[in-house]
């Protein structure tokens, strides 16, 4: 097995190191450019001249200097020297023209003081990009060339030395040529090619071999074939080969590329495994430019878990998945958009499959999934309609809820007593709105096992819910901002249920539940005012240091709410629980039990009981105004916001039988420094606890704790906060990682690649800048909850850094420290060496579930990320 995963690796690196440069990068001067020429002025202190030549095209020339030998016809130009004979463009240092043989020859010159080669010829044929030489000649007859040190750009990669002769049939010879992803004009490695001949459809090629730091391998071919077709190509995958702990060696990824046209491709994969586990996975990227790109992959894995012999080896798991992703340029149809975001998983395919073959813990352990597929259409009067298809998927319960489909129709808000020719002030009945809003669903929650079951489809629950907003705001007294208004819901479901109740001689109960097909509806509605205001405080500062001023601002609110009881049979879809006898069923309160007819269908509606309450609410913003000789409005000062979105809310149910006060919650943040933020919240119980000494349980009295003697009691409170030693480090992290999440957004790219780059999103040591020195920062979390006197307290840290050893060494650290188990989280150590045109890493887990290492050496290129050599160990879950 060592043996075969050396020899793939072999021809691996041989046929990627030859295979990723398209072909007609050799194609004649086919090459990018490189050094772009100003020709748009022309200077009228040189000299310029043009040759009388009979041709049909005439030789143009210029330079600092020109000088004309006319016995022999033979023009030498210097320093910033041009020639252009049709499409063919010249530029270098020095070019000699022999007008009676037709030749042009360039070259640079020797700098007498840094004995350094410049002003290197740079030349351009038709609408190919331009290339730099060391010297050339050219024949403006037969359009015959020789170039000698050719360096070039194609696609990412560079071709540098040899000699390269273009004959009058375009057709390319070339000799001792290297071709390397190494920008440097002599590179540390790359793949020489001794000879070869480049048509327009073909690259045939003697001995090619690799020479890595000026020193040739054995990595080589005798001779080489290449086809250049203008439009992608199919071909072999070769897989990877490697070691499972649980499913013995394997062959990974292997398969066959369709290149199908411009627009779409697709793979076909397979993983085999000697225990007999196997998984196979088709792949299909497709894009329309300016319209629409997305991806899909199906996966299907047969997995074989256990020793031999046993139940569970000779049932395999059977796994699946499938997952597509669709975006819509947002200028292709304006006012419409089409998504799509599906991610359908067995439940057990992450855990049997290691995320696809990823190891990565995050995904492995991965207990949700969710998937939309959606449609919208905005209208130009303001009404929209989507249309959606949603799924939730809980792993570990195996359960699914679907919605085929959720659709809504809005309209927005209007005033119906308002015209559109009116003049001045609107009178108080124009203050009026209304709105309109319409949902329909199709729903089913169910067992993935049962999903597509023969009677699967009939768990199906259907409804419409409909909402009609009423509102009108007005300003009293100057400041005061008032709401009134209402909203009528109306609920309507096609399916309803029935509970029978059958009752015991100990006072207990069975309920069985039966779905009744029927169209049923029922309404509610809520009445509602607020007002609000802003309280303007400031405090002036004389004596007080840098402090010139603080100013507070809050913003109180009130409100009042009035909604009747739907909770009653007749008023809304509730009804008595009765038993087999006809008797009323008593909750554990002598409550009569009620239960709604609509409880699990697709429109459950909001039912509530009688109540009339009143809402408060108080937000708070506080700034500090201090001296700062950064200011540039030229002042000298600054704001500094010392609390931000401080907010206390609550509210008073007056016809609440028993806990008519609310929690009172709090939240907010304070951003003290461009290094340190706070955010924060919590509850306060206003009702004070009675402890039962038989039990030795607390329960909830309906006492205030102030009539006690105490302030309302702290059932939460939680802060986080994350702190960088050096922010320029944490702005150009996530500067990356926003321009990788855009390029995502632009390209379709794979369900794989997605995955991959969340983890470099999550991963600290993923982004690697030798240009940032250092870097140490954490992030700190508290949480504590009180409930019934059962108190809580959870808190971690976790801390991240980097240091430069050397402008090419680079160590990276991640930790953390669990104070529950008051223990460090296992670290992560990281060690890059930047060589230049190769990355290598060096990461090590030296402890913990996942312990495990790698070593990775790679070529930077994005035409080479496949060109790597790595060893790993990762971590495996064994059979005891």
């Amino acid at each position: 097995m060592k043996l075969l995963k050396s020899s793939i690796l072999l021809i691996s690196v041989i046929l990627l190191t030859l295979g990723v440069g398209k072909a007609n990068a050799f194609s004649g001067f086919s090459l990018q450019q490189i050094i772009q020429q100003d020709t748009s002025k022309k200077d009228t202190t040189k000299k310029t001249g043009k040759n009388t030549s009979t041709l049909d095209q005439k030789v143009e020339y210029k330079a600092d200097s020109v000088r004309m030998n006319k016995s022999t016809g033979v023009i030498y130009m210097y320093g910033n020297a041009r020639v252009i004979y049709g499409d063919f463009e010249l530029d270098a240092d020095y070019i000699k023209y022999d007008s009676e043989k037709k030749v042009i020859f360039a070259s640079g010159r020797e700098d007498p003081k840094t004995k350094r080669y410049t002003g290197r010829p740079i030349f351009k044929s038709g609408a190919d990009g331009s290339a730099i030489a060391d010297s050339l000649y050219y024949n403006s007859e037969t359009t015959r060339a020789k170039v000698f040190g050719v360096f070039s750009e194609q696609e990412g990669g560079f071709f540098s030395g040899g000699q390269s002769k273009k004959q009058v049939d375009d057709e390319l010879h070339i000799k001792n040529v290297m071709y390397s992803t190494c920008n440097l004009p002599h590179p540390h490695f790359g793949m020489m090619i001794s000879k070869g001949i480049v048509t327009e459809k073909q690259i045939i090629t003697g001995p090619v071999y690799m020479i890595i730091e000026d020193v040739p391998t054995f990595l080589g071919l005798p001779f080489a074939f290449f086809p250049k077709p203008n439009k992608r190509t199919s071909g072999v995958i070769l897989p990877t080969p490697g070691e499972d702990a649980t499913r013995g060696f394997f062959l990974q990824n292997g398969g066959y590329y369709l290149g199908l046209n411009d627009y779409w491709d697709a793979k076909l994969l397979g993983t085999i495994y000697t225990n007999g586990s196997y998984e196979t996975n088709l792949a299909s990227t497709y894009t329309k430019r300016y319209k629409f790109n997305g991806n899909i992959a199906l996966n299907y894995a047969s997995v074989k878990n256990g020793l031999e012999g046993t139940e569970a080896f000779k049932n395999p798991n059977k796994d699946f998945s499938i997952r597509w992703s669709h975006s819509q340029n947002a200028n292709a149809k304006p006012g419409t958009t089409f998504s799509a975001s599906v991610n359908l998983t067995s439940s057990s395919y992450y855990v049997n499959t290691a995320a696809g073959a990823s190891y990565d813990p995050s995904a492995i352990a991965r207990n949700t999934t969710n998937s939309s597929i959606s449609y919208a259409k905005a209208f130009t009067n303001g009404m929209n309609f989507t249309l959606a298809a949603t799924s939730n998927q809980t792993l570990s319960t195996k359960d699914i809820s679907l919605r085929l489909p959720d659709a809504t129709f809005n309209v927005p808000t209007f005033s119906p007593f308002d015209s559109k020719t009116r003049t001045g002030e609107q009178k108080w009945y124009q203050k009026i709105t209304v709105g309109y809003a319409v949902q329909g669903t199709n729903s089913i929650d169910t067992k993935d096992s049962l999903l597509f079951a023969n009677d699967g489809l009939k768990r199906l629950r259907s409804g419409f819910a409909h909402s009609i907003p009423i509102n009108m705001s007005f300003t009293a007294l100057k400041y005061l901002n008032f709401s009134l208004g209402g909203t009528y819901n109306e609920y309507w479901n096609f399916q309803t249920i029935n509970n029978r109740y059958t009752t015991f001689p100990d006072n207990t109960y069975t309920i069985r539940t039966d779905t009744i097909s029927g169209f049923k509806r029922a309404g509610s509605y809520n009445l509602s005012t607020s007002m609000s205001t802003k309280i303007y405080g400031k405090k002036v500062f004389n004596n007080l240091g840098n402090i010139k001023a603080l100013r507070h601002v809050m913003t109180p609110t009130v409100s009042l709410n009035y909604s009747p009881d739907f909770q009653k049979e007749g008023n809304g879809p509730y009804r008595i629980a009765r038993d087999q006898n006809n008797r009323e069923i008593l909750d554990a309160n002598n409550q009569q039990l009620l239960y709604s007819t609509f409880q699990g269908m697709a429109q459950p509606g909001s039912f509530s009981g009688k109540t009339a309450s009143i809402g408060f609410g108080l937000d708070n913003t506080v700034e500090l105004k201090v001296k700062s000789s950064k200011d540039t409005t030229g002042t000298g000062e600054r704001k500094i916001p010392i609390i931000q979105g401080f907010t206390i809310n609550g509210n008073y149910n007056f016809l609440a039988t028993i806990h008519k006060l609310s929690n009172l919650s709090f939240s907010g943040r304070s951003q003290f420094t461009d290094k340190l933020g706070i955010n924060y919240n919590g509850n306060f119980d206003p009702y004070a606890l009675d402890f039962d000494q038989t039990t030795g349980i607390y329960t909830k009295s309906d006492t205030y704790t102030w009539k006690r003697g105490s302030l309302p009691r702290l059932t939460s409170i939680g802060f986080s906060f994350d702190y960088s030693l050096n922010p320029e480090a944490l702005k150009k992290k996530n500067e990356a990682n926003d321009k990788l999440t855009e390029v995502a957004n632009k390209k379709g790219l794979s369900p794989l690649q997605s995955e991959q780059l969340a983890a470099i999103s999550r991963d600290p040591n993923a982004f690697v800048d030798f240009n940032v020195p250092w870097n140490f920062s954490f992030s700190y979390s508290f949480q504590y909850t009180n409930d019934l006197g059962v108190s809580n307290v959870s808190n971690t840290v976790n801390f991240n850094g980097d240091l430069n050893l050397t402008p090419k060494w680079k160590v990276t650290f991640t930790s953390g420290f669990d104070f529950k188990n008051k223990g460090l989280v296992p670290p992560v150590l990281g060690i890059y060496r930047d060589l230049h045109c190769w990355d290598l890493s060096v990461g090590w887990t030296p402890s913990g579930a996942y312990k495990s290492y790698s070593v990775t050496l790679k070529v930077k290129a994005s035409i080479l990320q496949d060109l790597k050599l790595s060893k790993r160990q990762n971590f495996y879950y064994e059979y005891q």
